[in-house]
């Protein structure tokens, strides 16, 4: 009988705590029975395996990182709204770095996965449509505004920018720029 209070919901918000706390790298099931007070067997009553809770896990950043990005470009269009989309990409990734890096970054095949994915990739693409963008180049315009926006977040939350000039500046200025290469 599974423990009172553990849910597949609880398994994962466990798992998502311990990516917080400890990064990517700890989530093992061993790890999230330790967070949730249970034998790692227990967790198998309410996820399959490790994999299932890694596809868990994307749902739930991939769901989170979607309501982000949709609540910026509400309301917004044009530039401003590759804006507003950029800067809160950002700031999801800089906020959560372990979750996000917990995120599978490989295409979603499984339909929940998938469902949350189009839902993210939906409204990026509405933005970009506000440049006459269609087919191909619609594609190529938001790989390319993921490629920047997940380029830039991930080197910011690694520490990986170490040279005094402000971040800001830096951020503004690749913001102008696919603004400028969307134009």
């Amino acid at each position: 009988m599974p423990r009172a209070g553990l849910s597949p919901d609880g398994v994962v918000d466990a798992a998502i705590n311990l990516v917080d706390t400890d990064g990517a790298a700890a989530l093992t099931l061993s790890a999230v029975a330790g967070s949730a007070g249970v034998a790692t067997p227990s967790l198998y009553k309410h996820v399959r395996s490790l994999a299932e809770l890694r596809q868990l896990v994307t749902l739930r950043v991939l769901d989170e990182l979607a309501d982000r990005v949709s609540e910026a470009a509400m309301g917004r269009s044009g530039d401003d709204a590759v804006r507003a989309v950029m800067r809160a990409y950002r700031s999801y990734v800089v906020d959560h770095p372990g979750r996000y890096a917990a995120m599978e970054q490989t295409p979603a095949t499984e339909p929940p996965l998938a469902a949350a994915a189009d839902r993210l990739l939906g409204a990026v693409l509405a933005v970009l449509r506000g440049y006459d963008l269609d087919g191909p180049a619609l594609i190529h315009a938001a790989r390319c505004l993921r490629s920047a926006v997940h380029g830039f977040a991930v080197l910011e939350a690694s520490g990986g920018f170490g040279l005094p000039e402000p971040l800001e500046e830096s951020y503004e200025l690749l913001i102008g720029m696919v603004i400028s290469g969307l134009r």
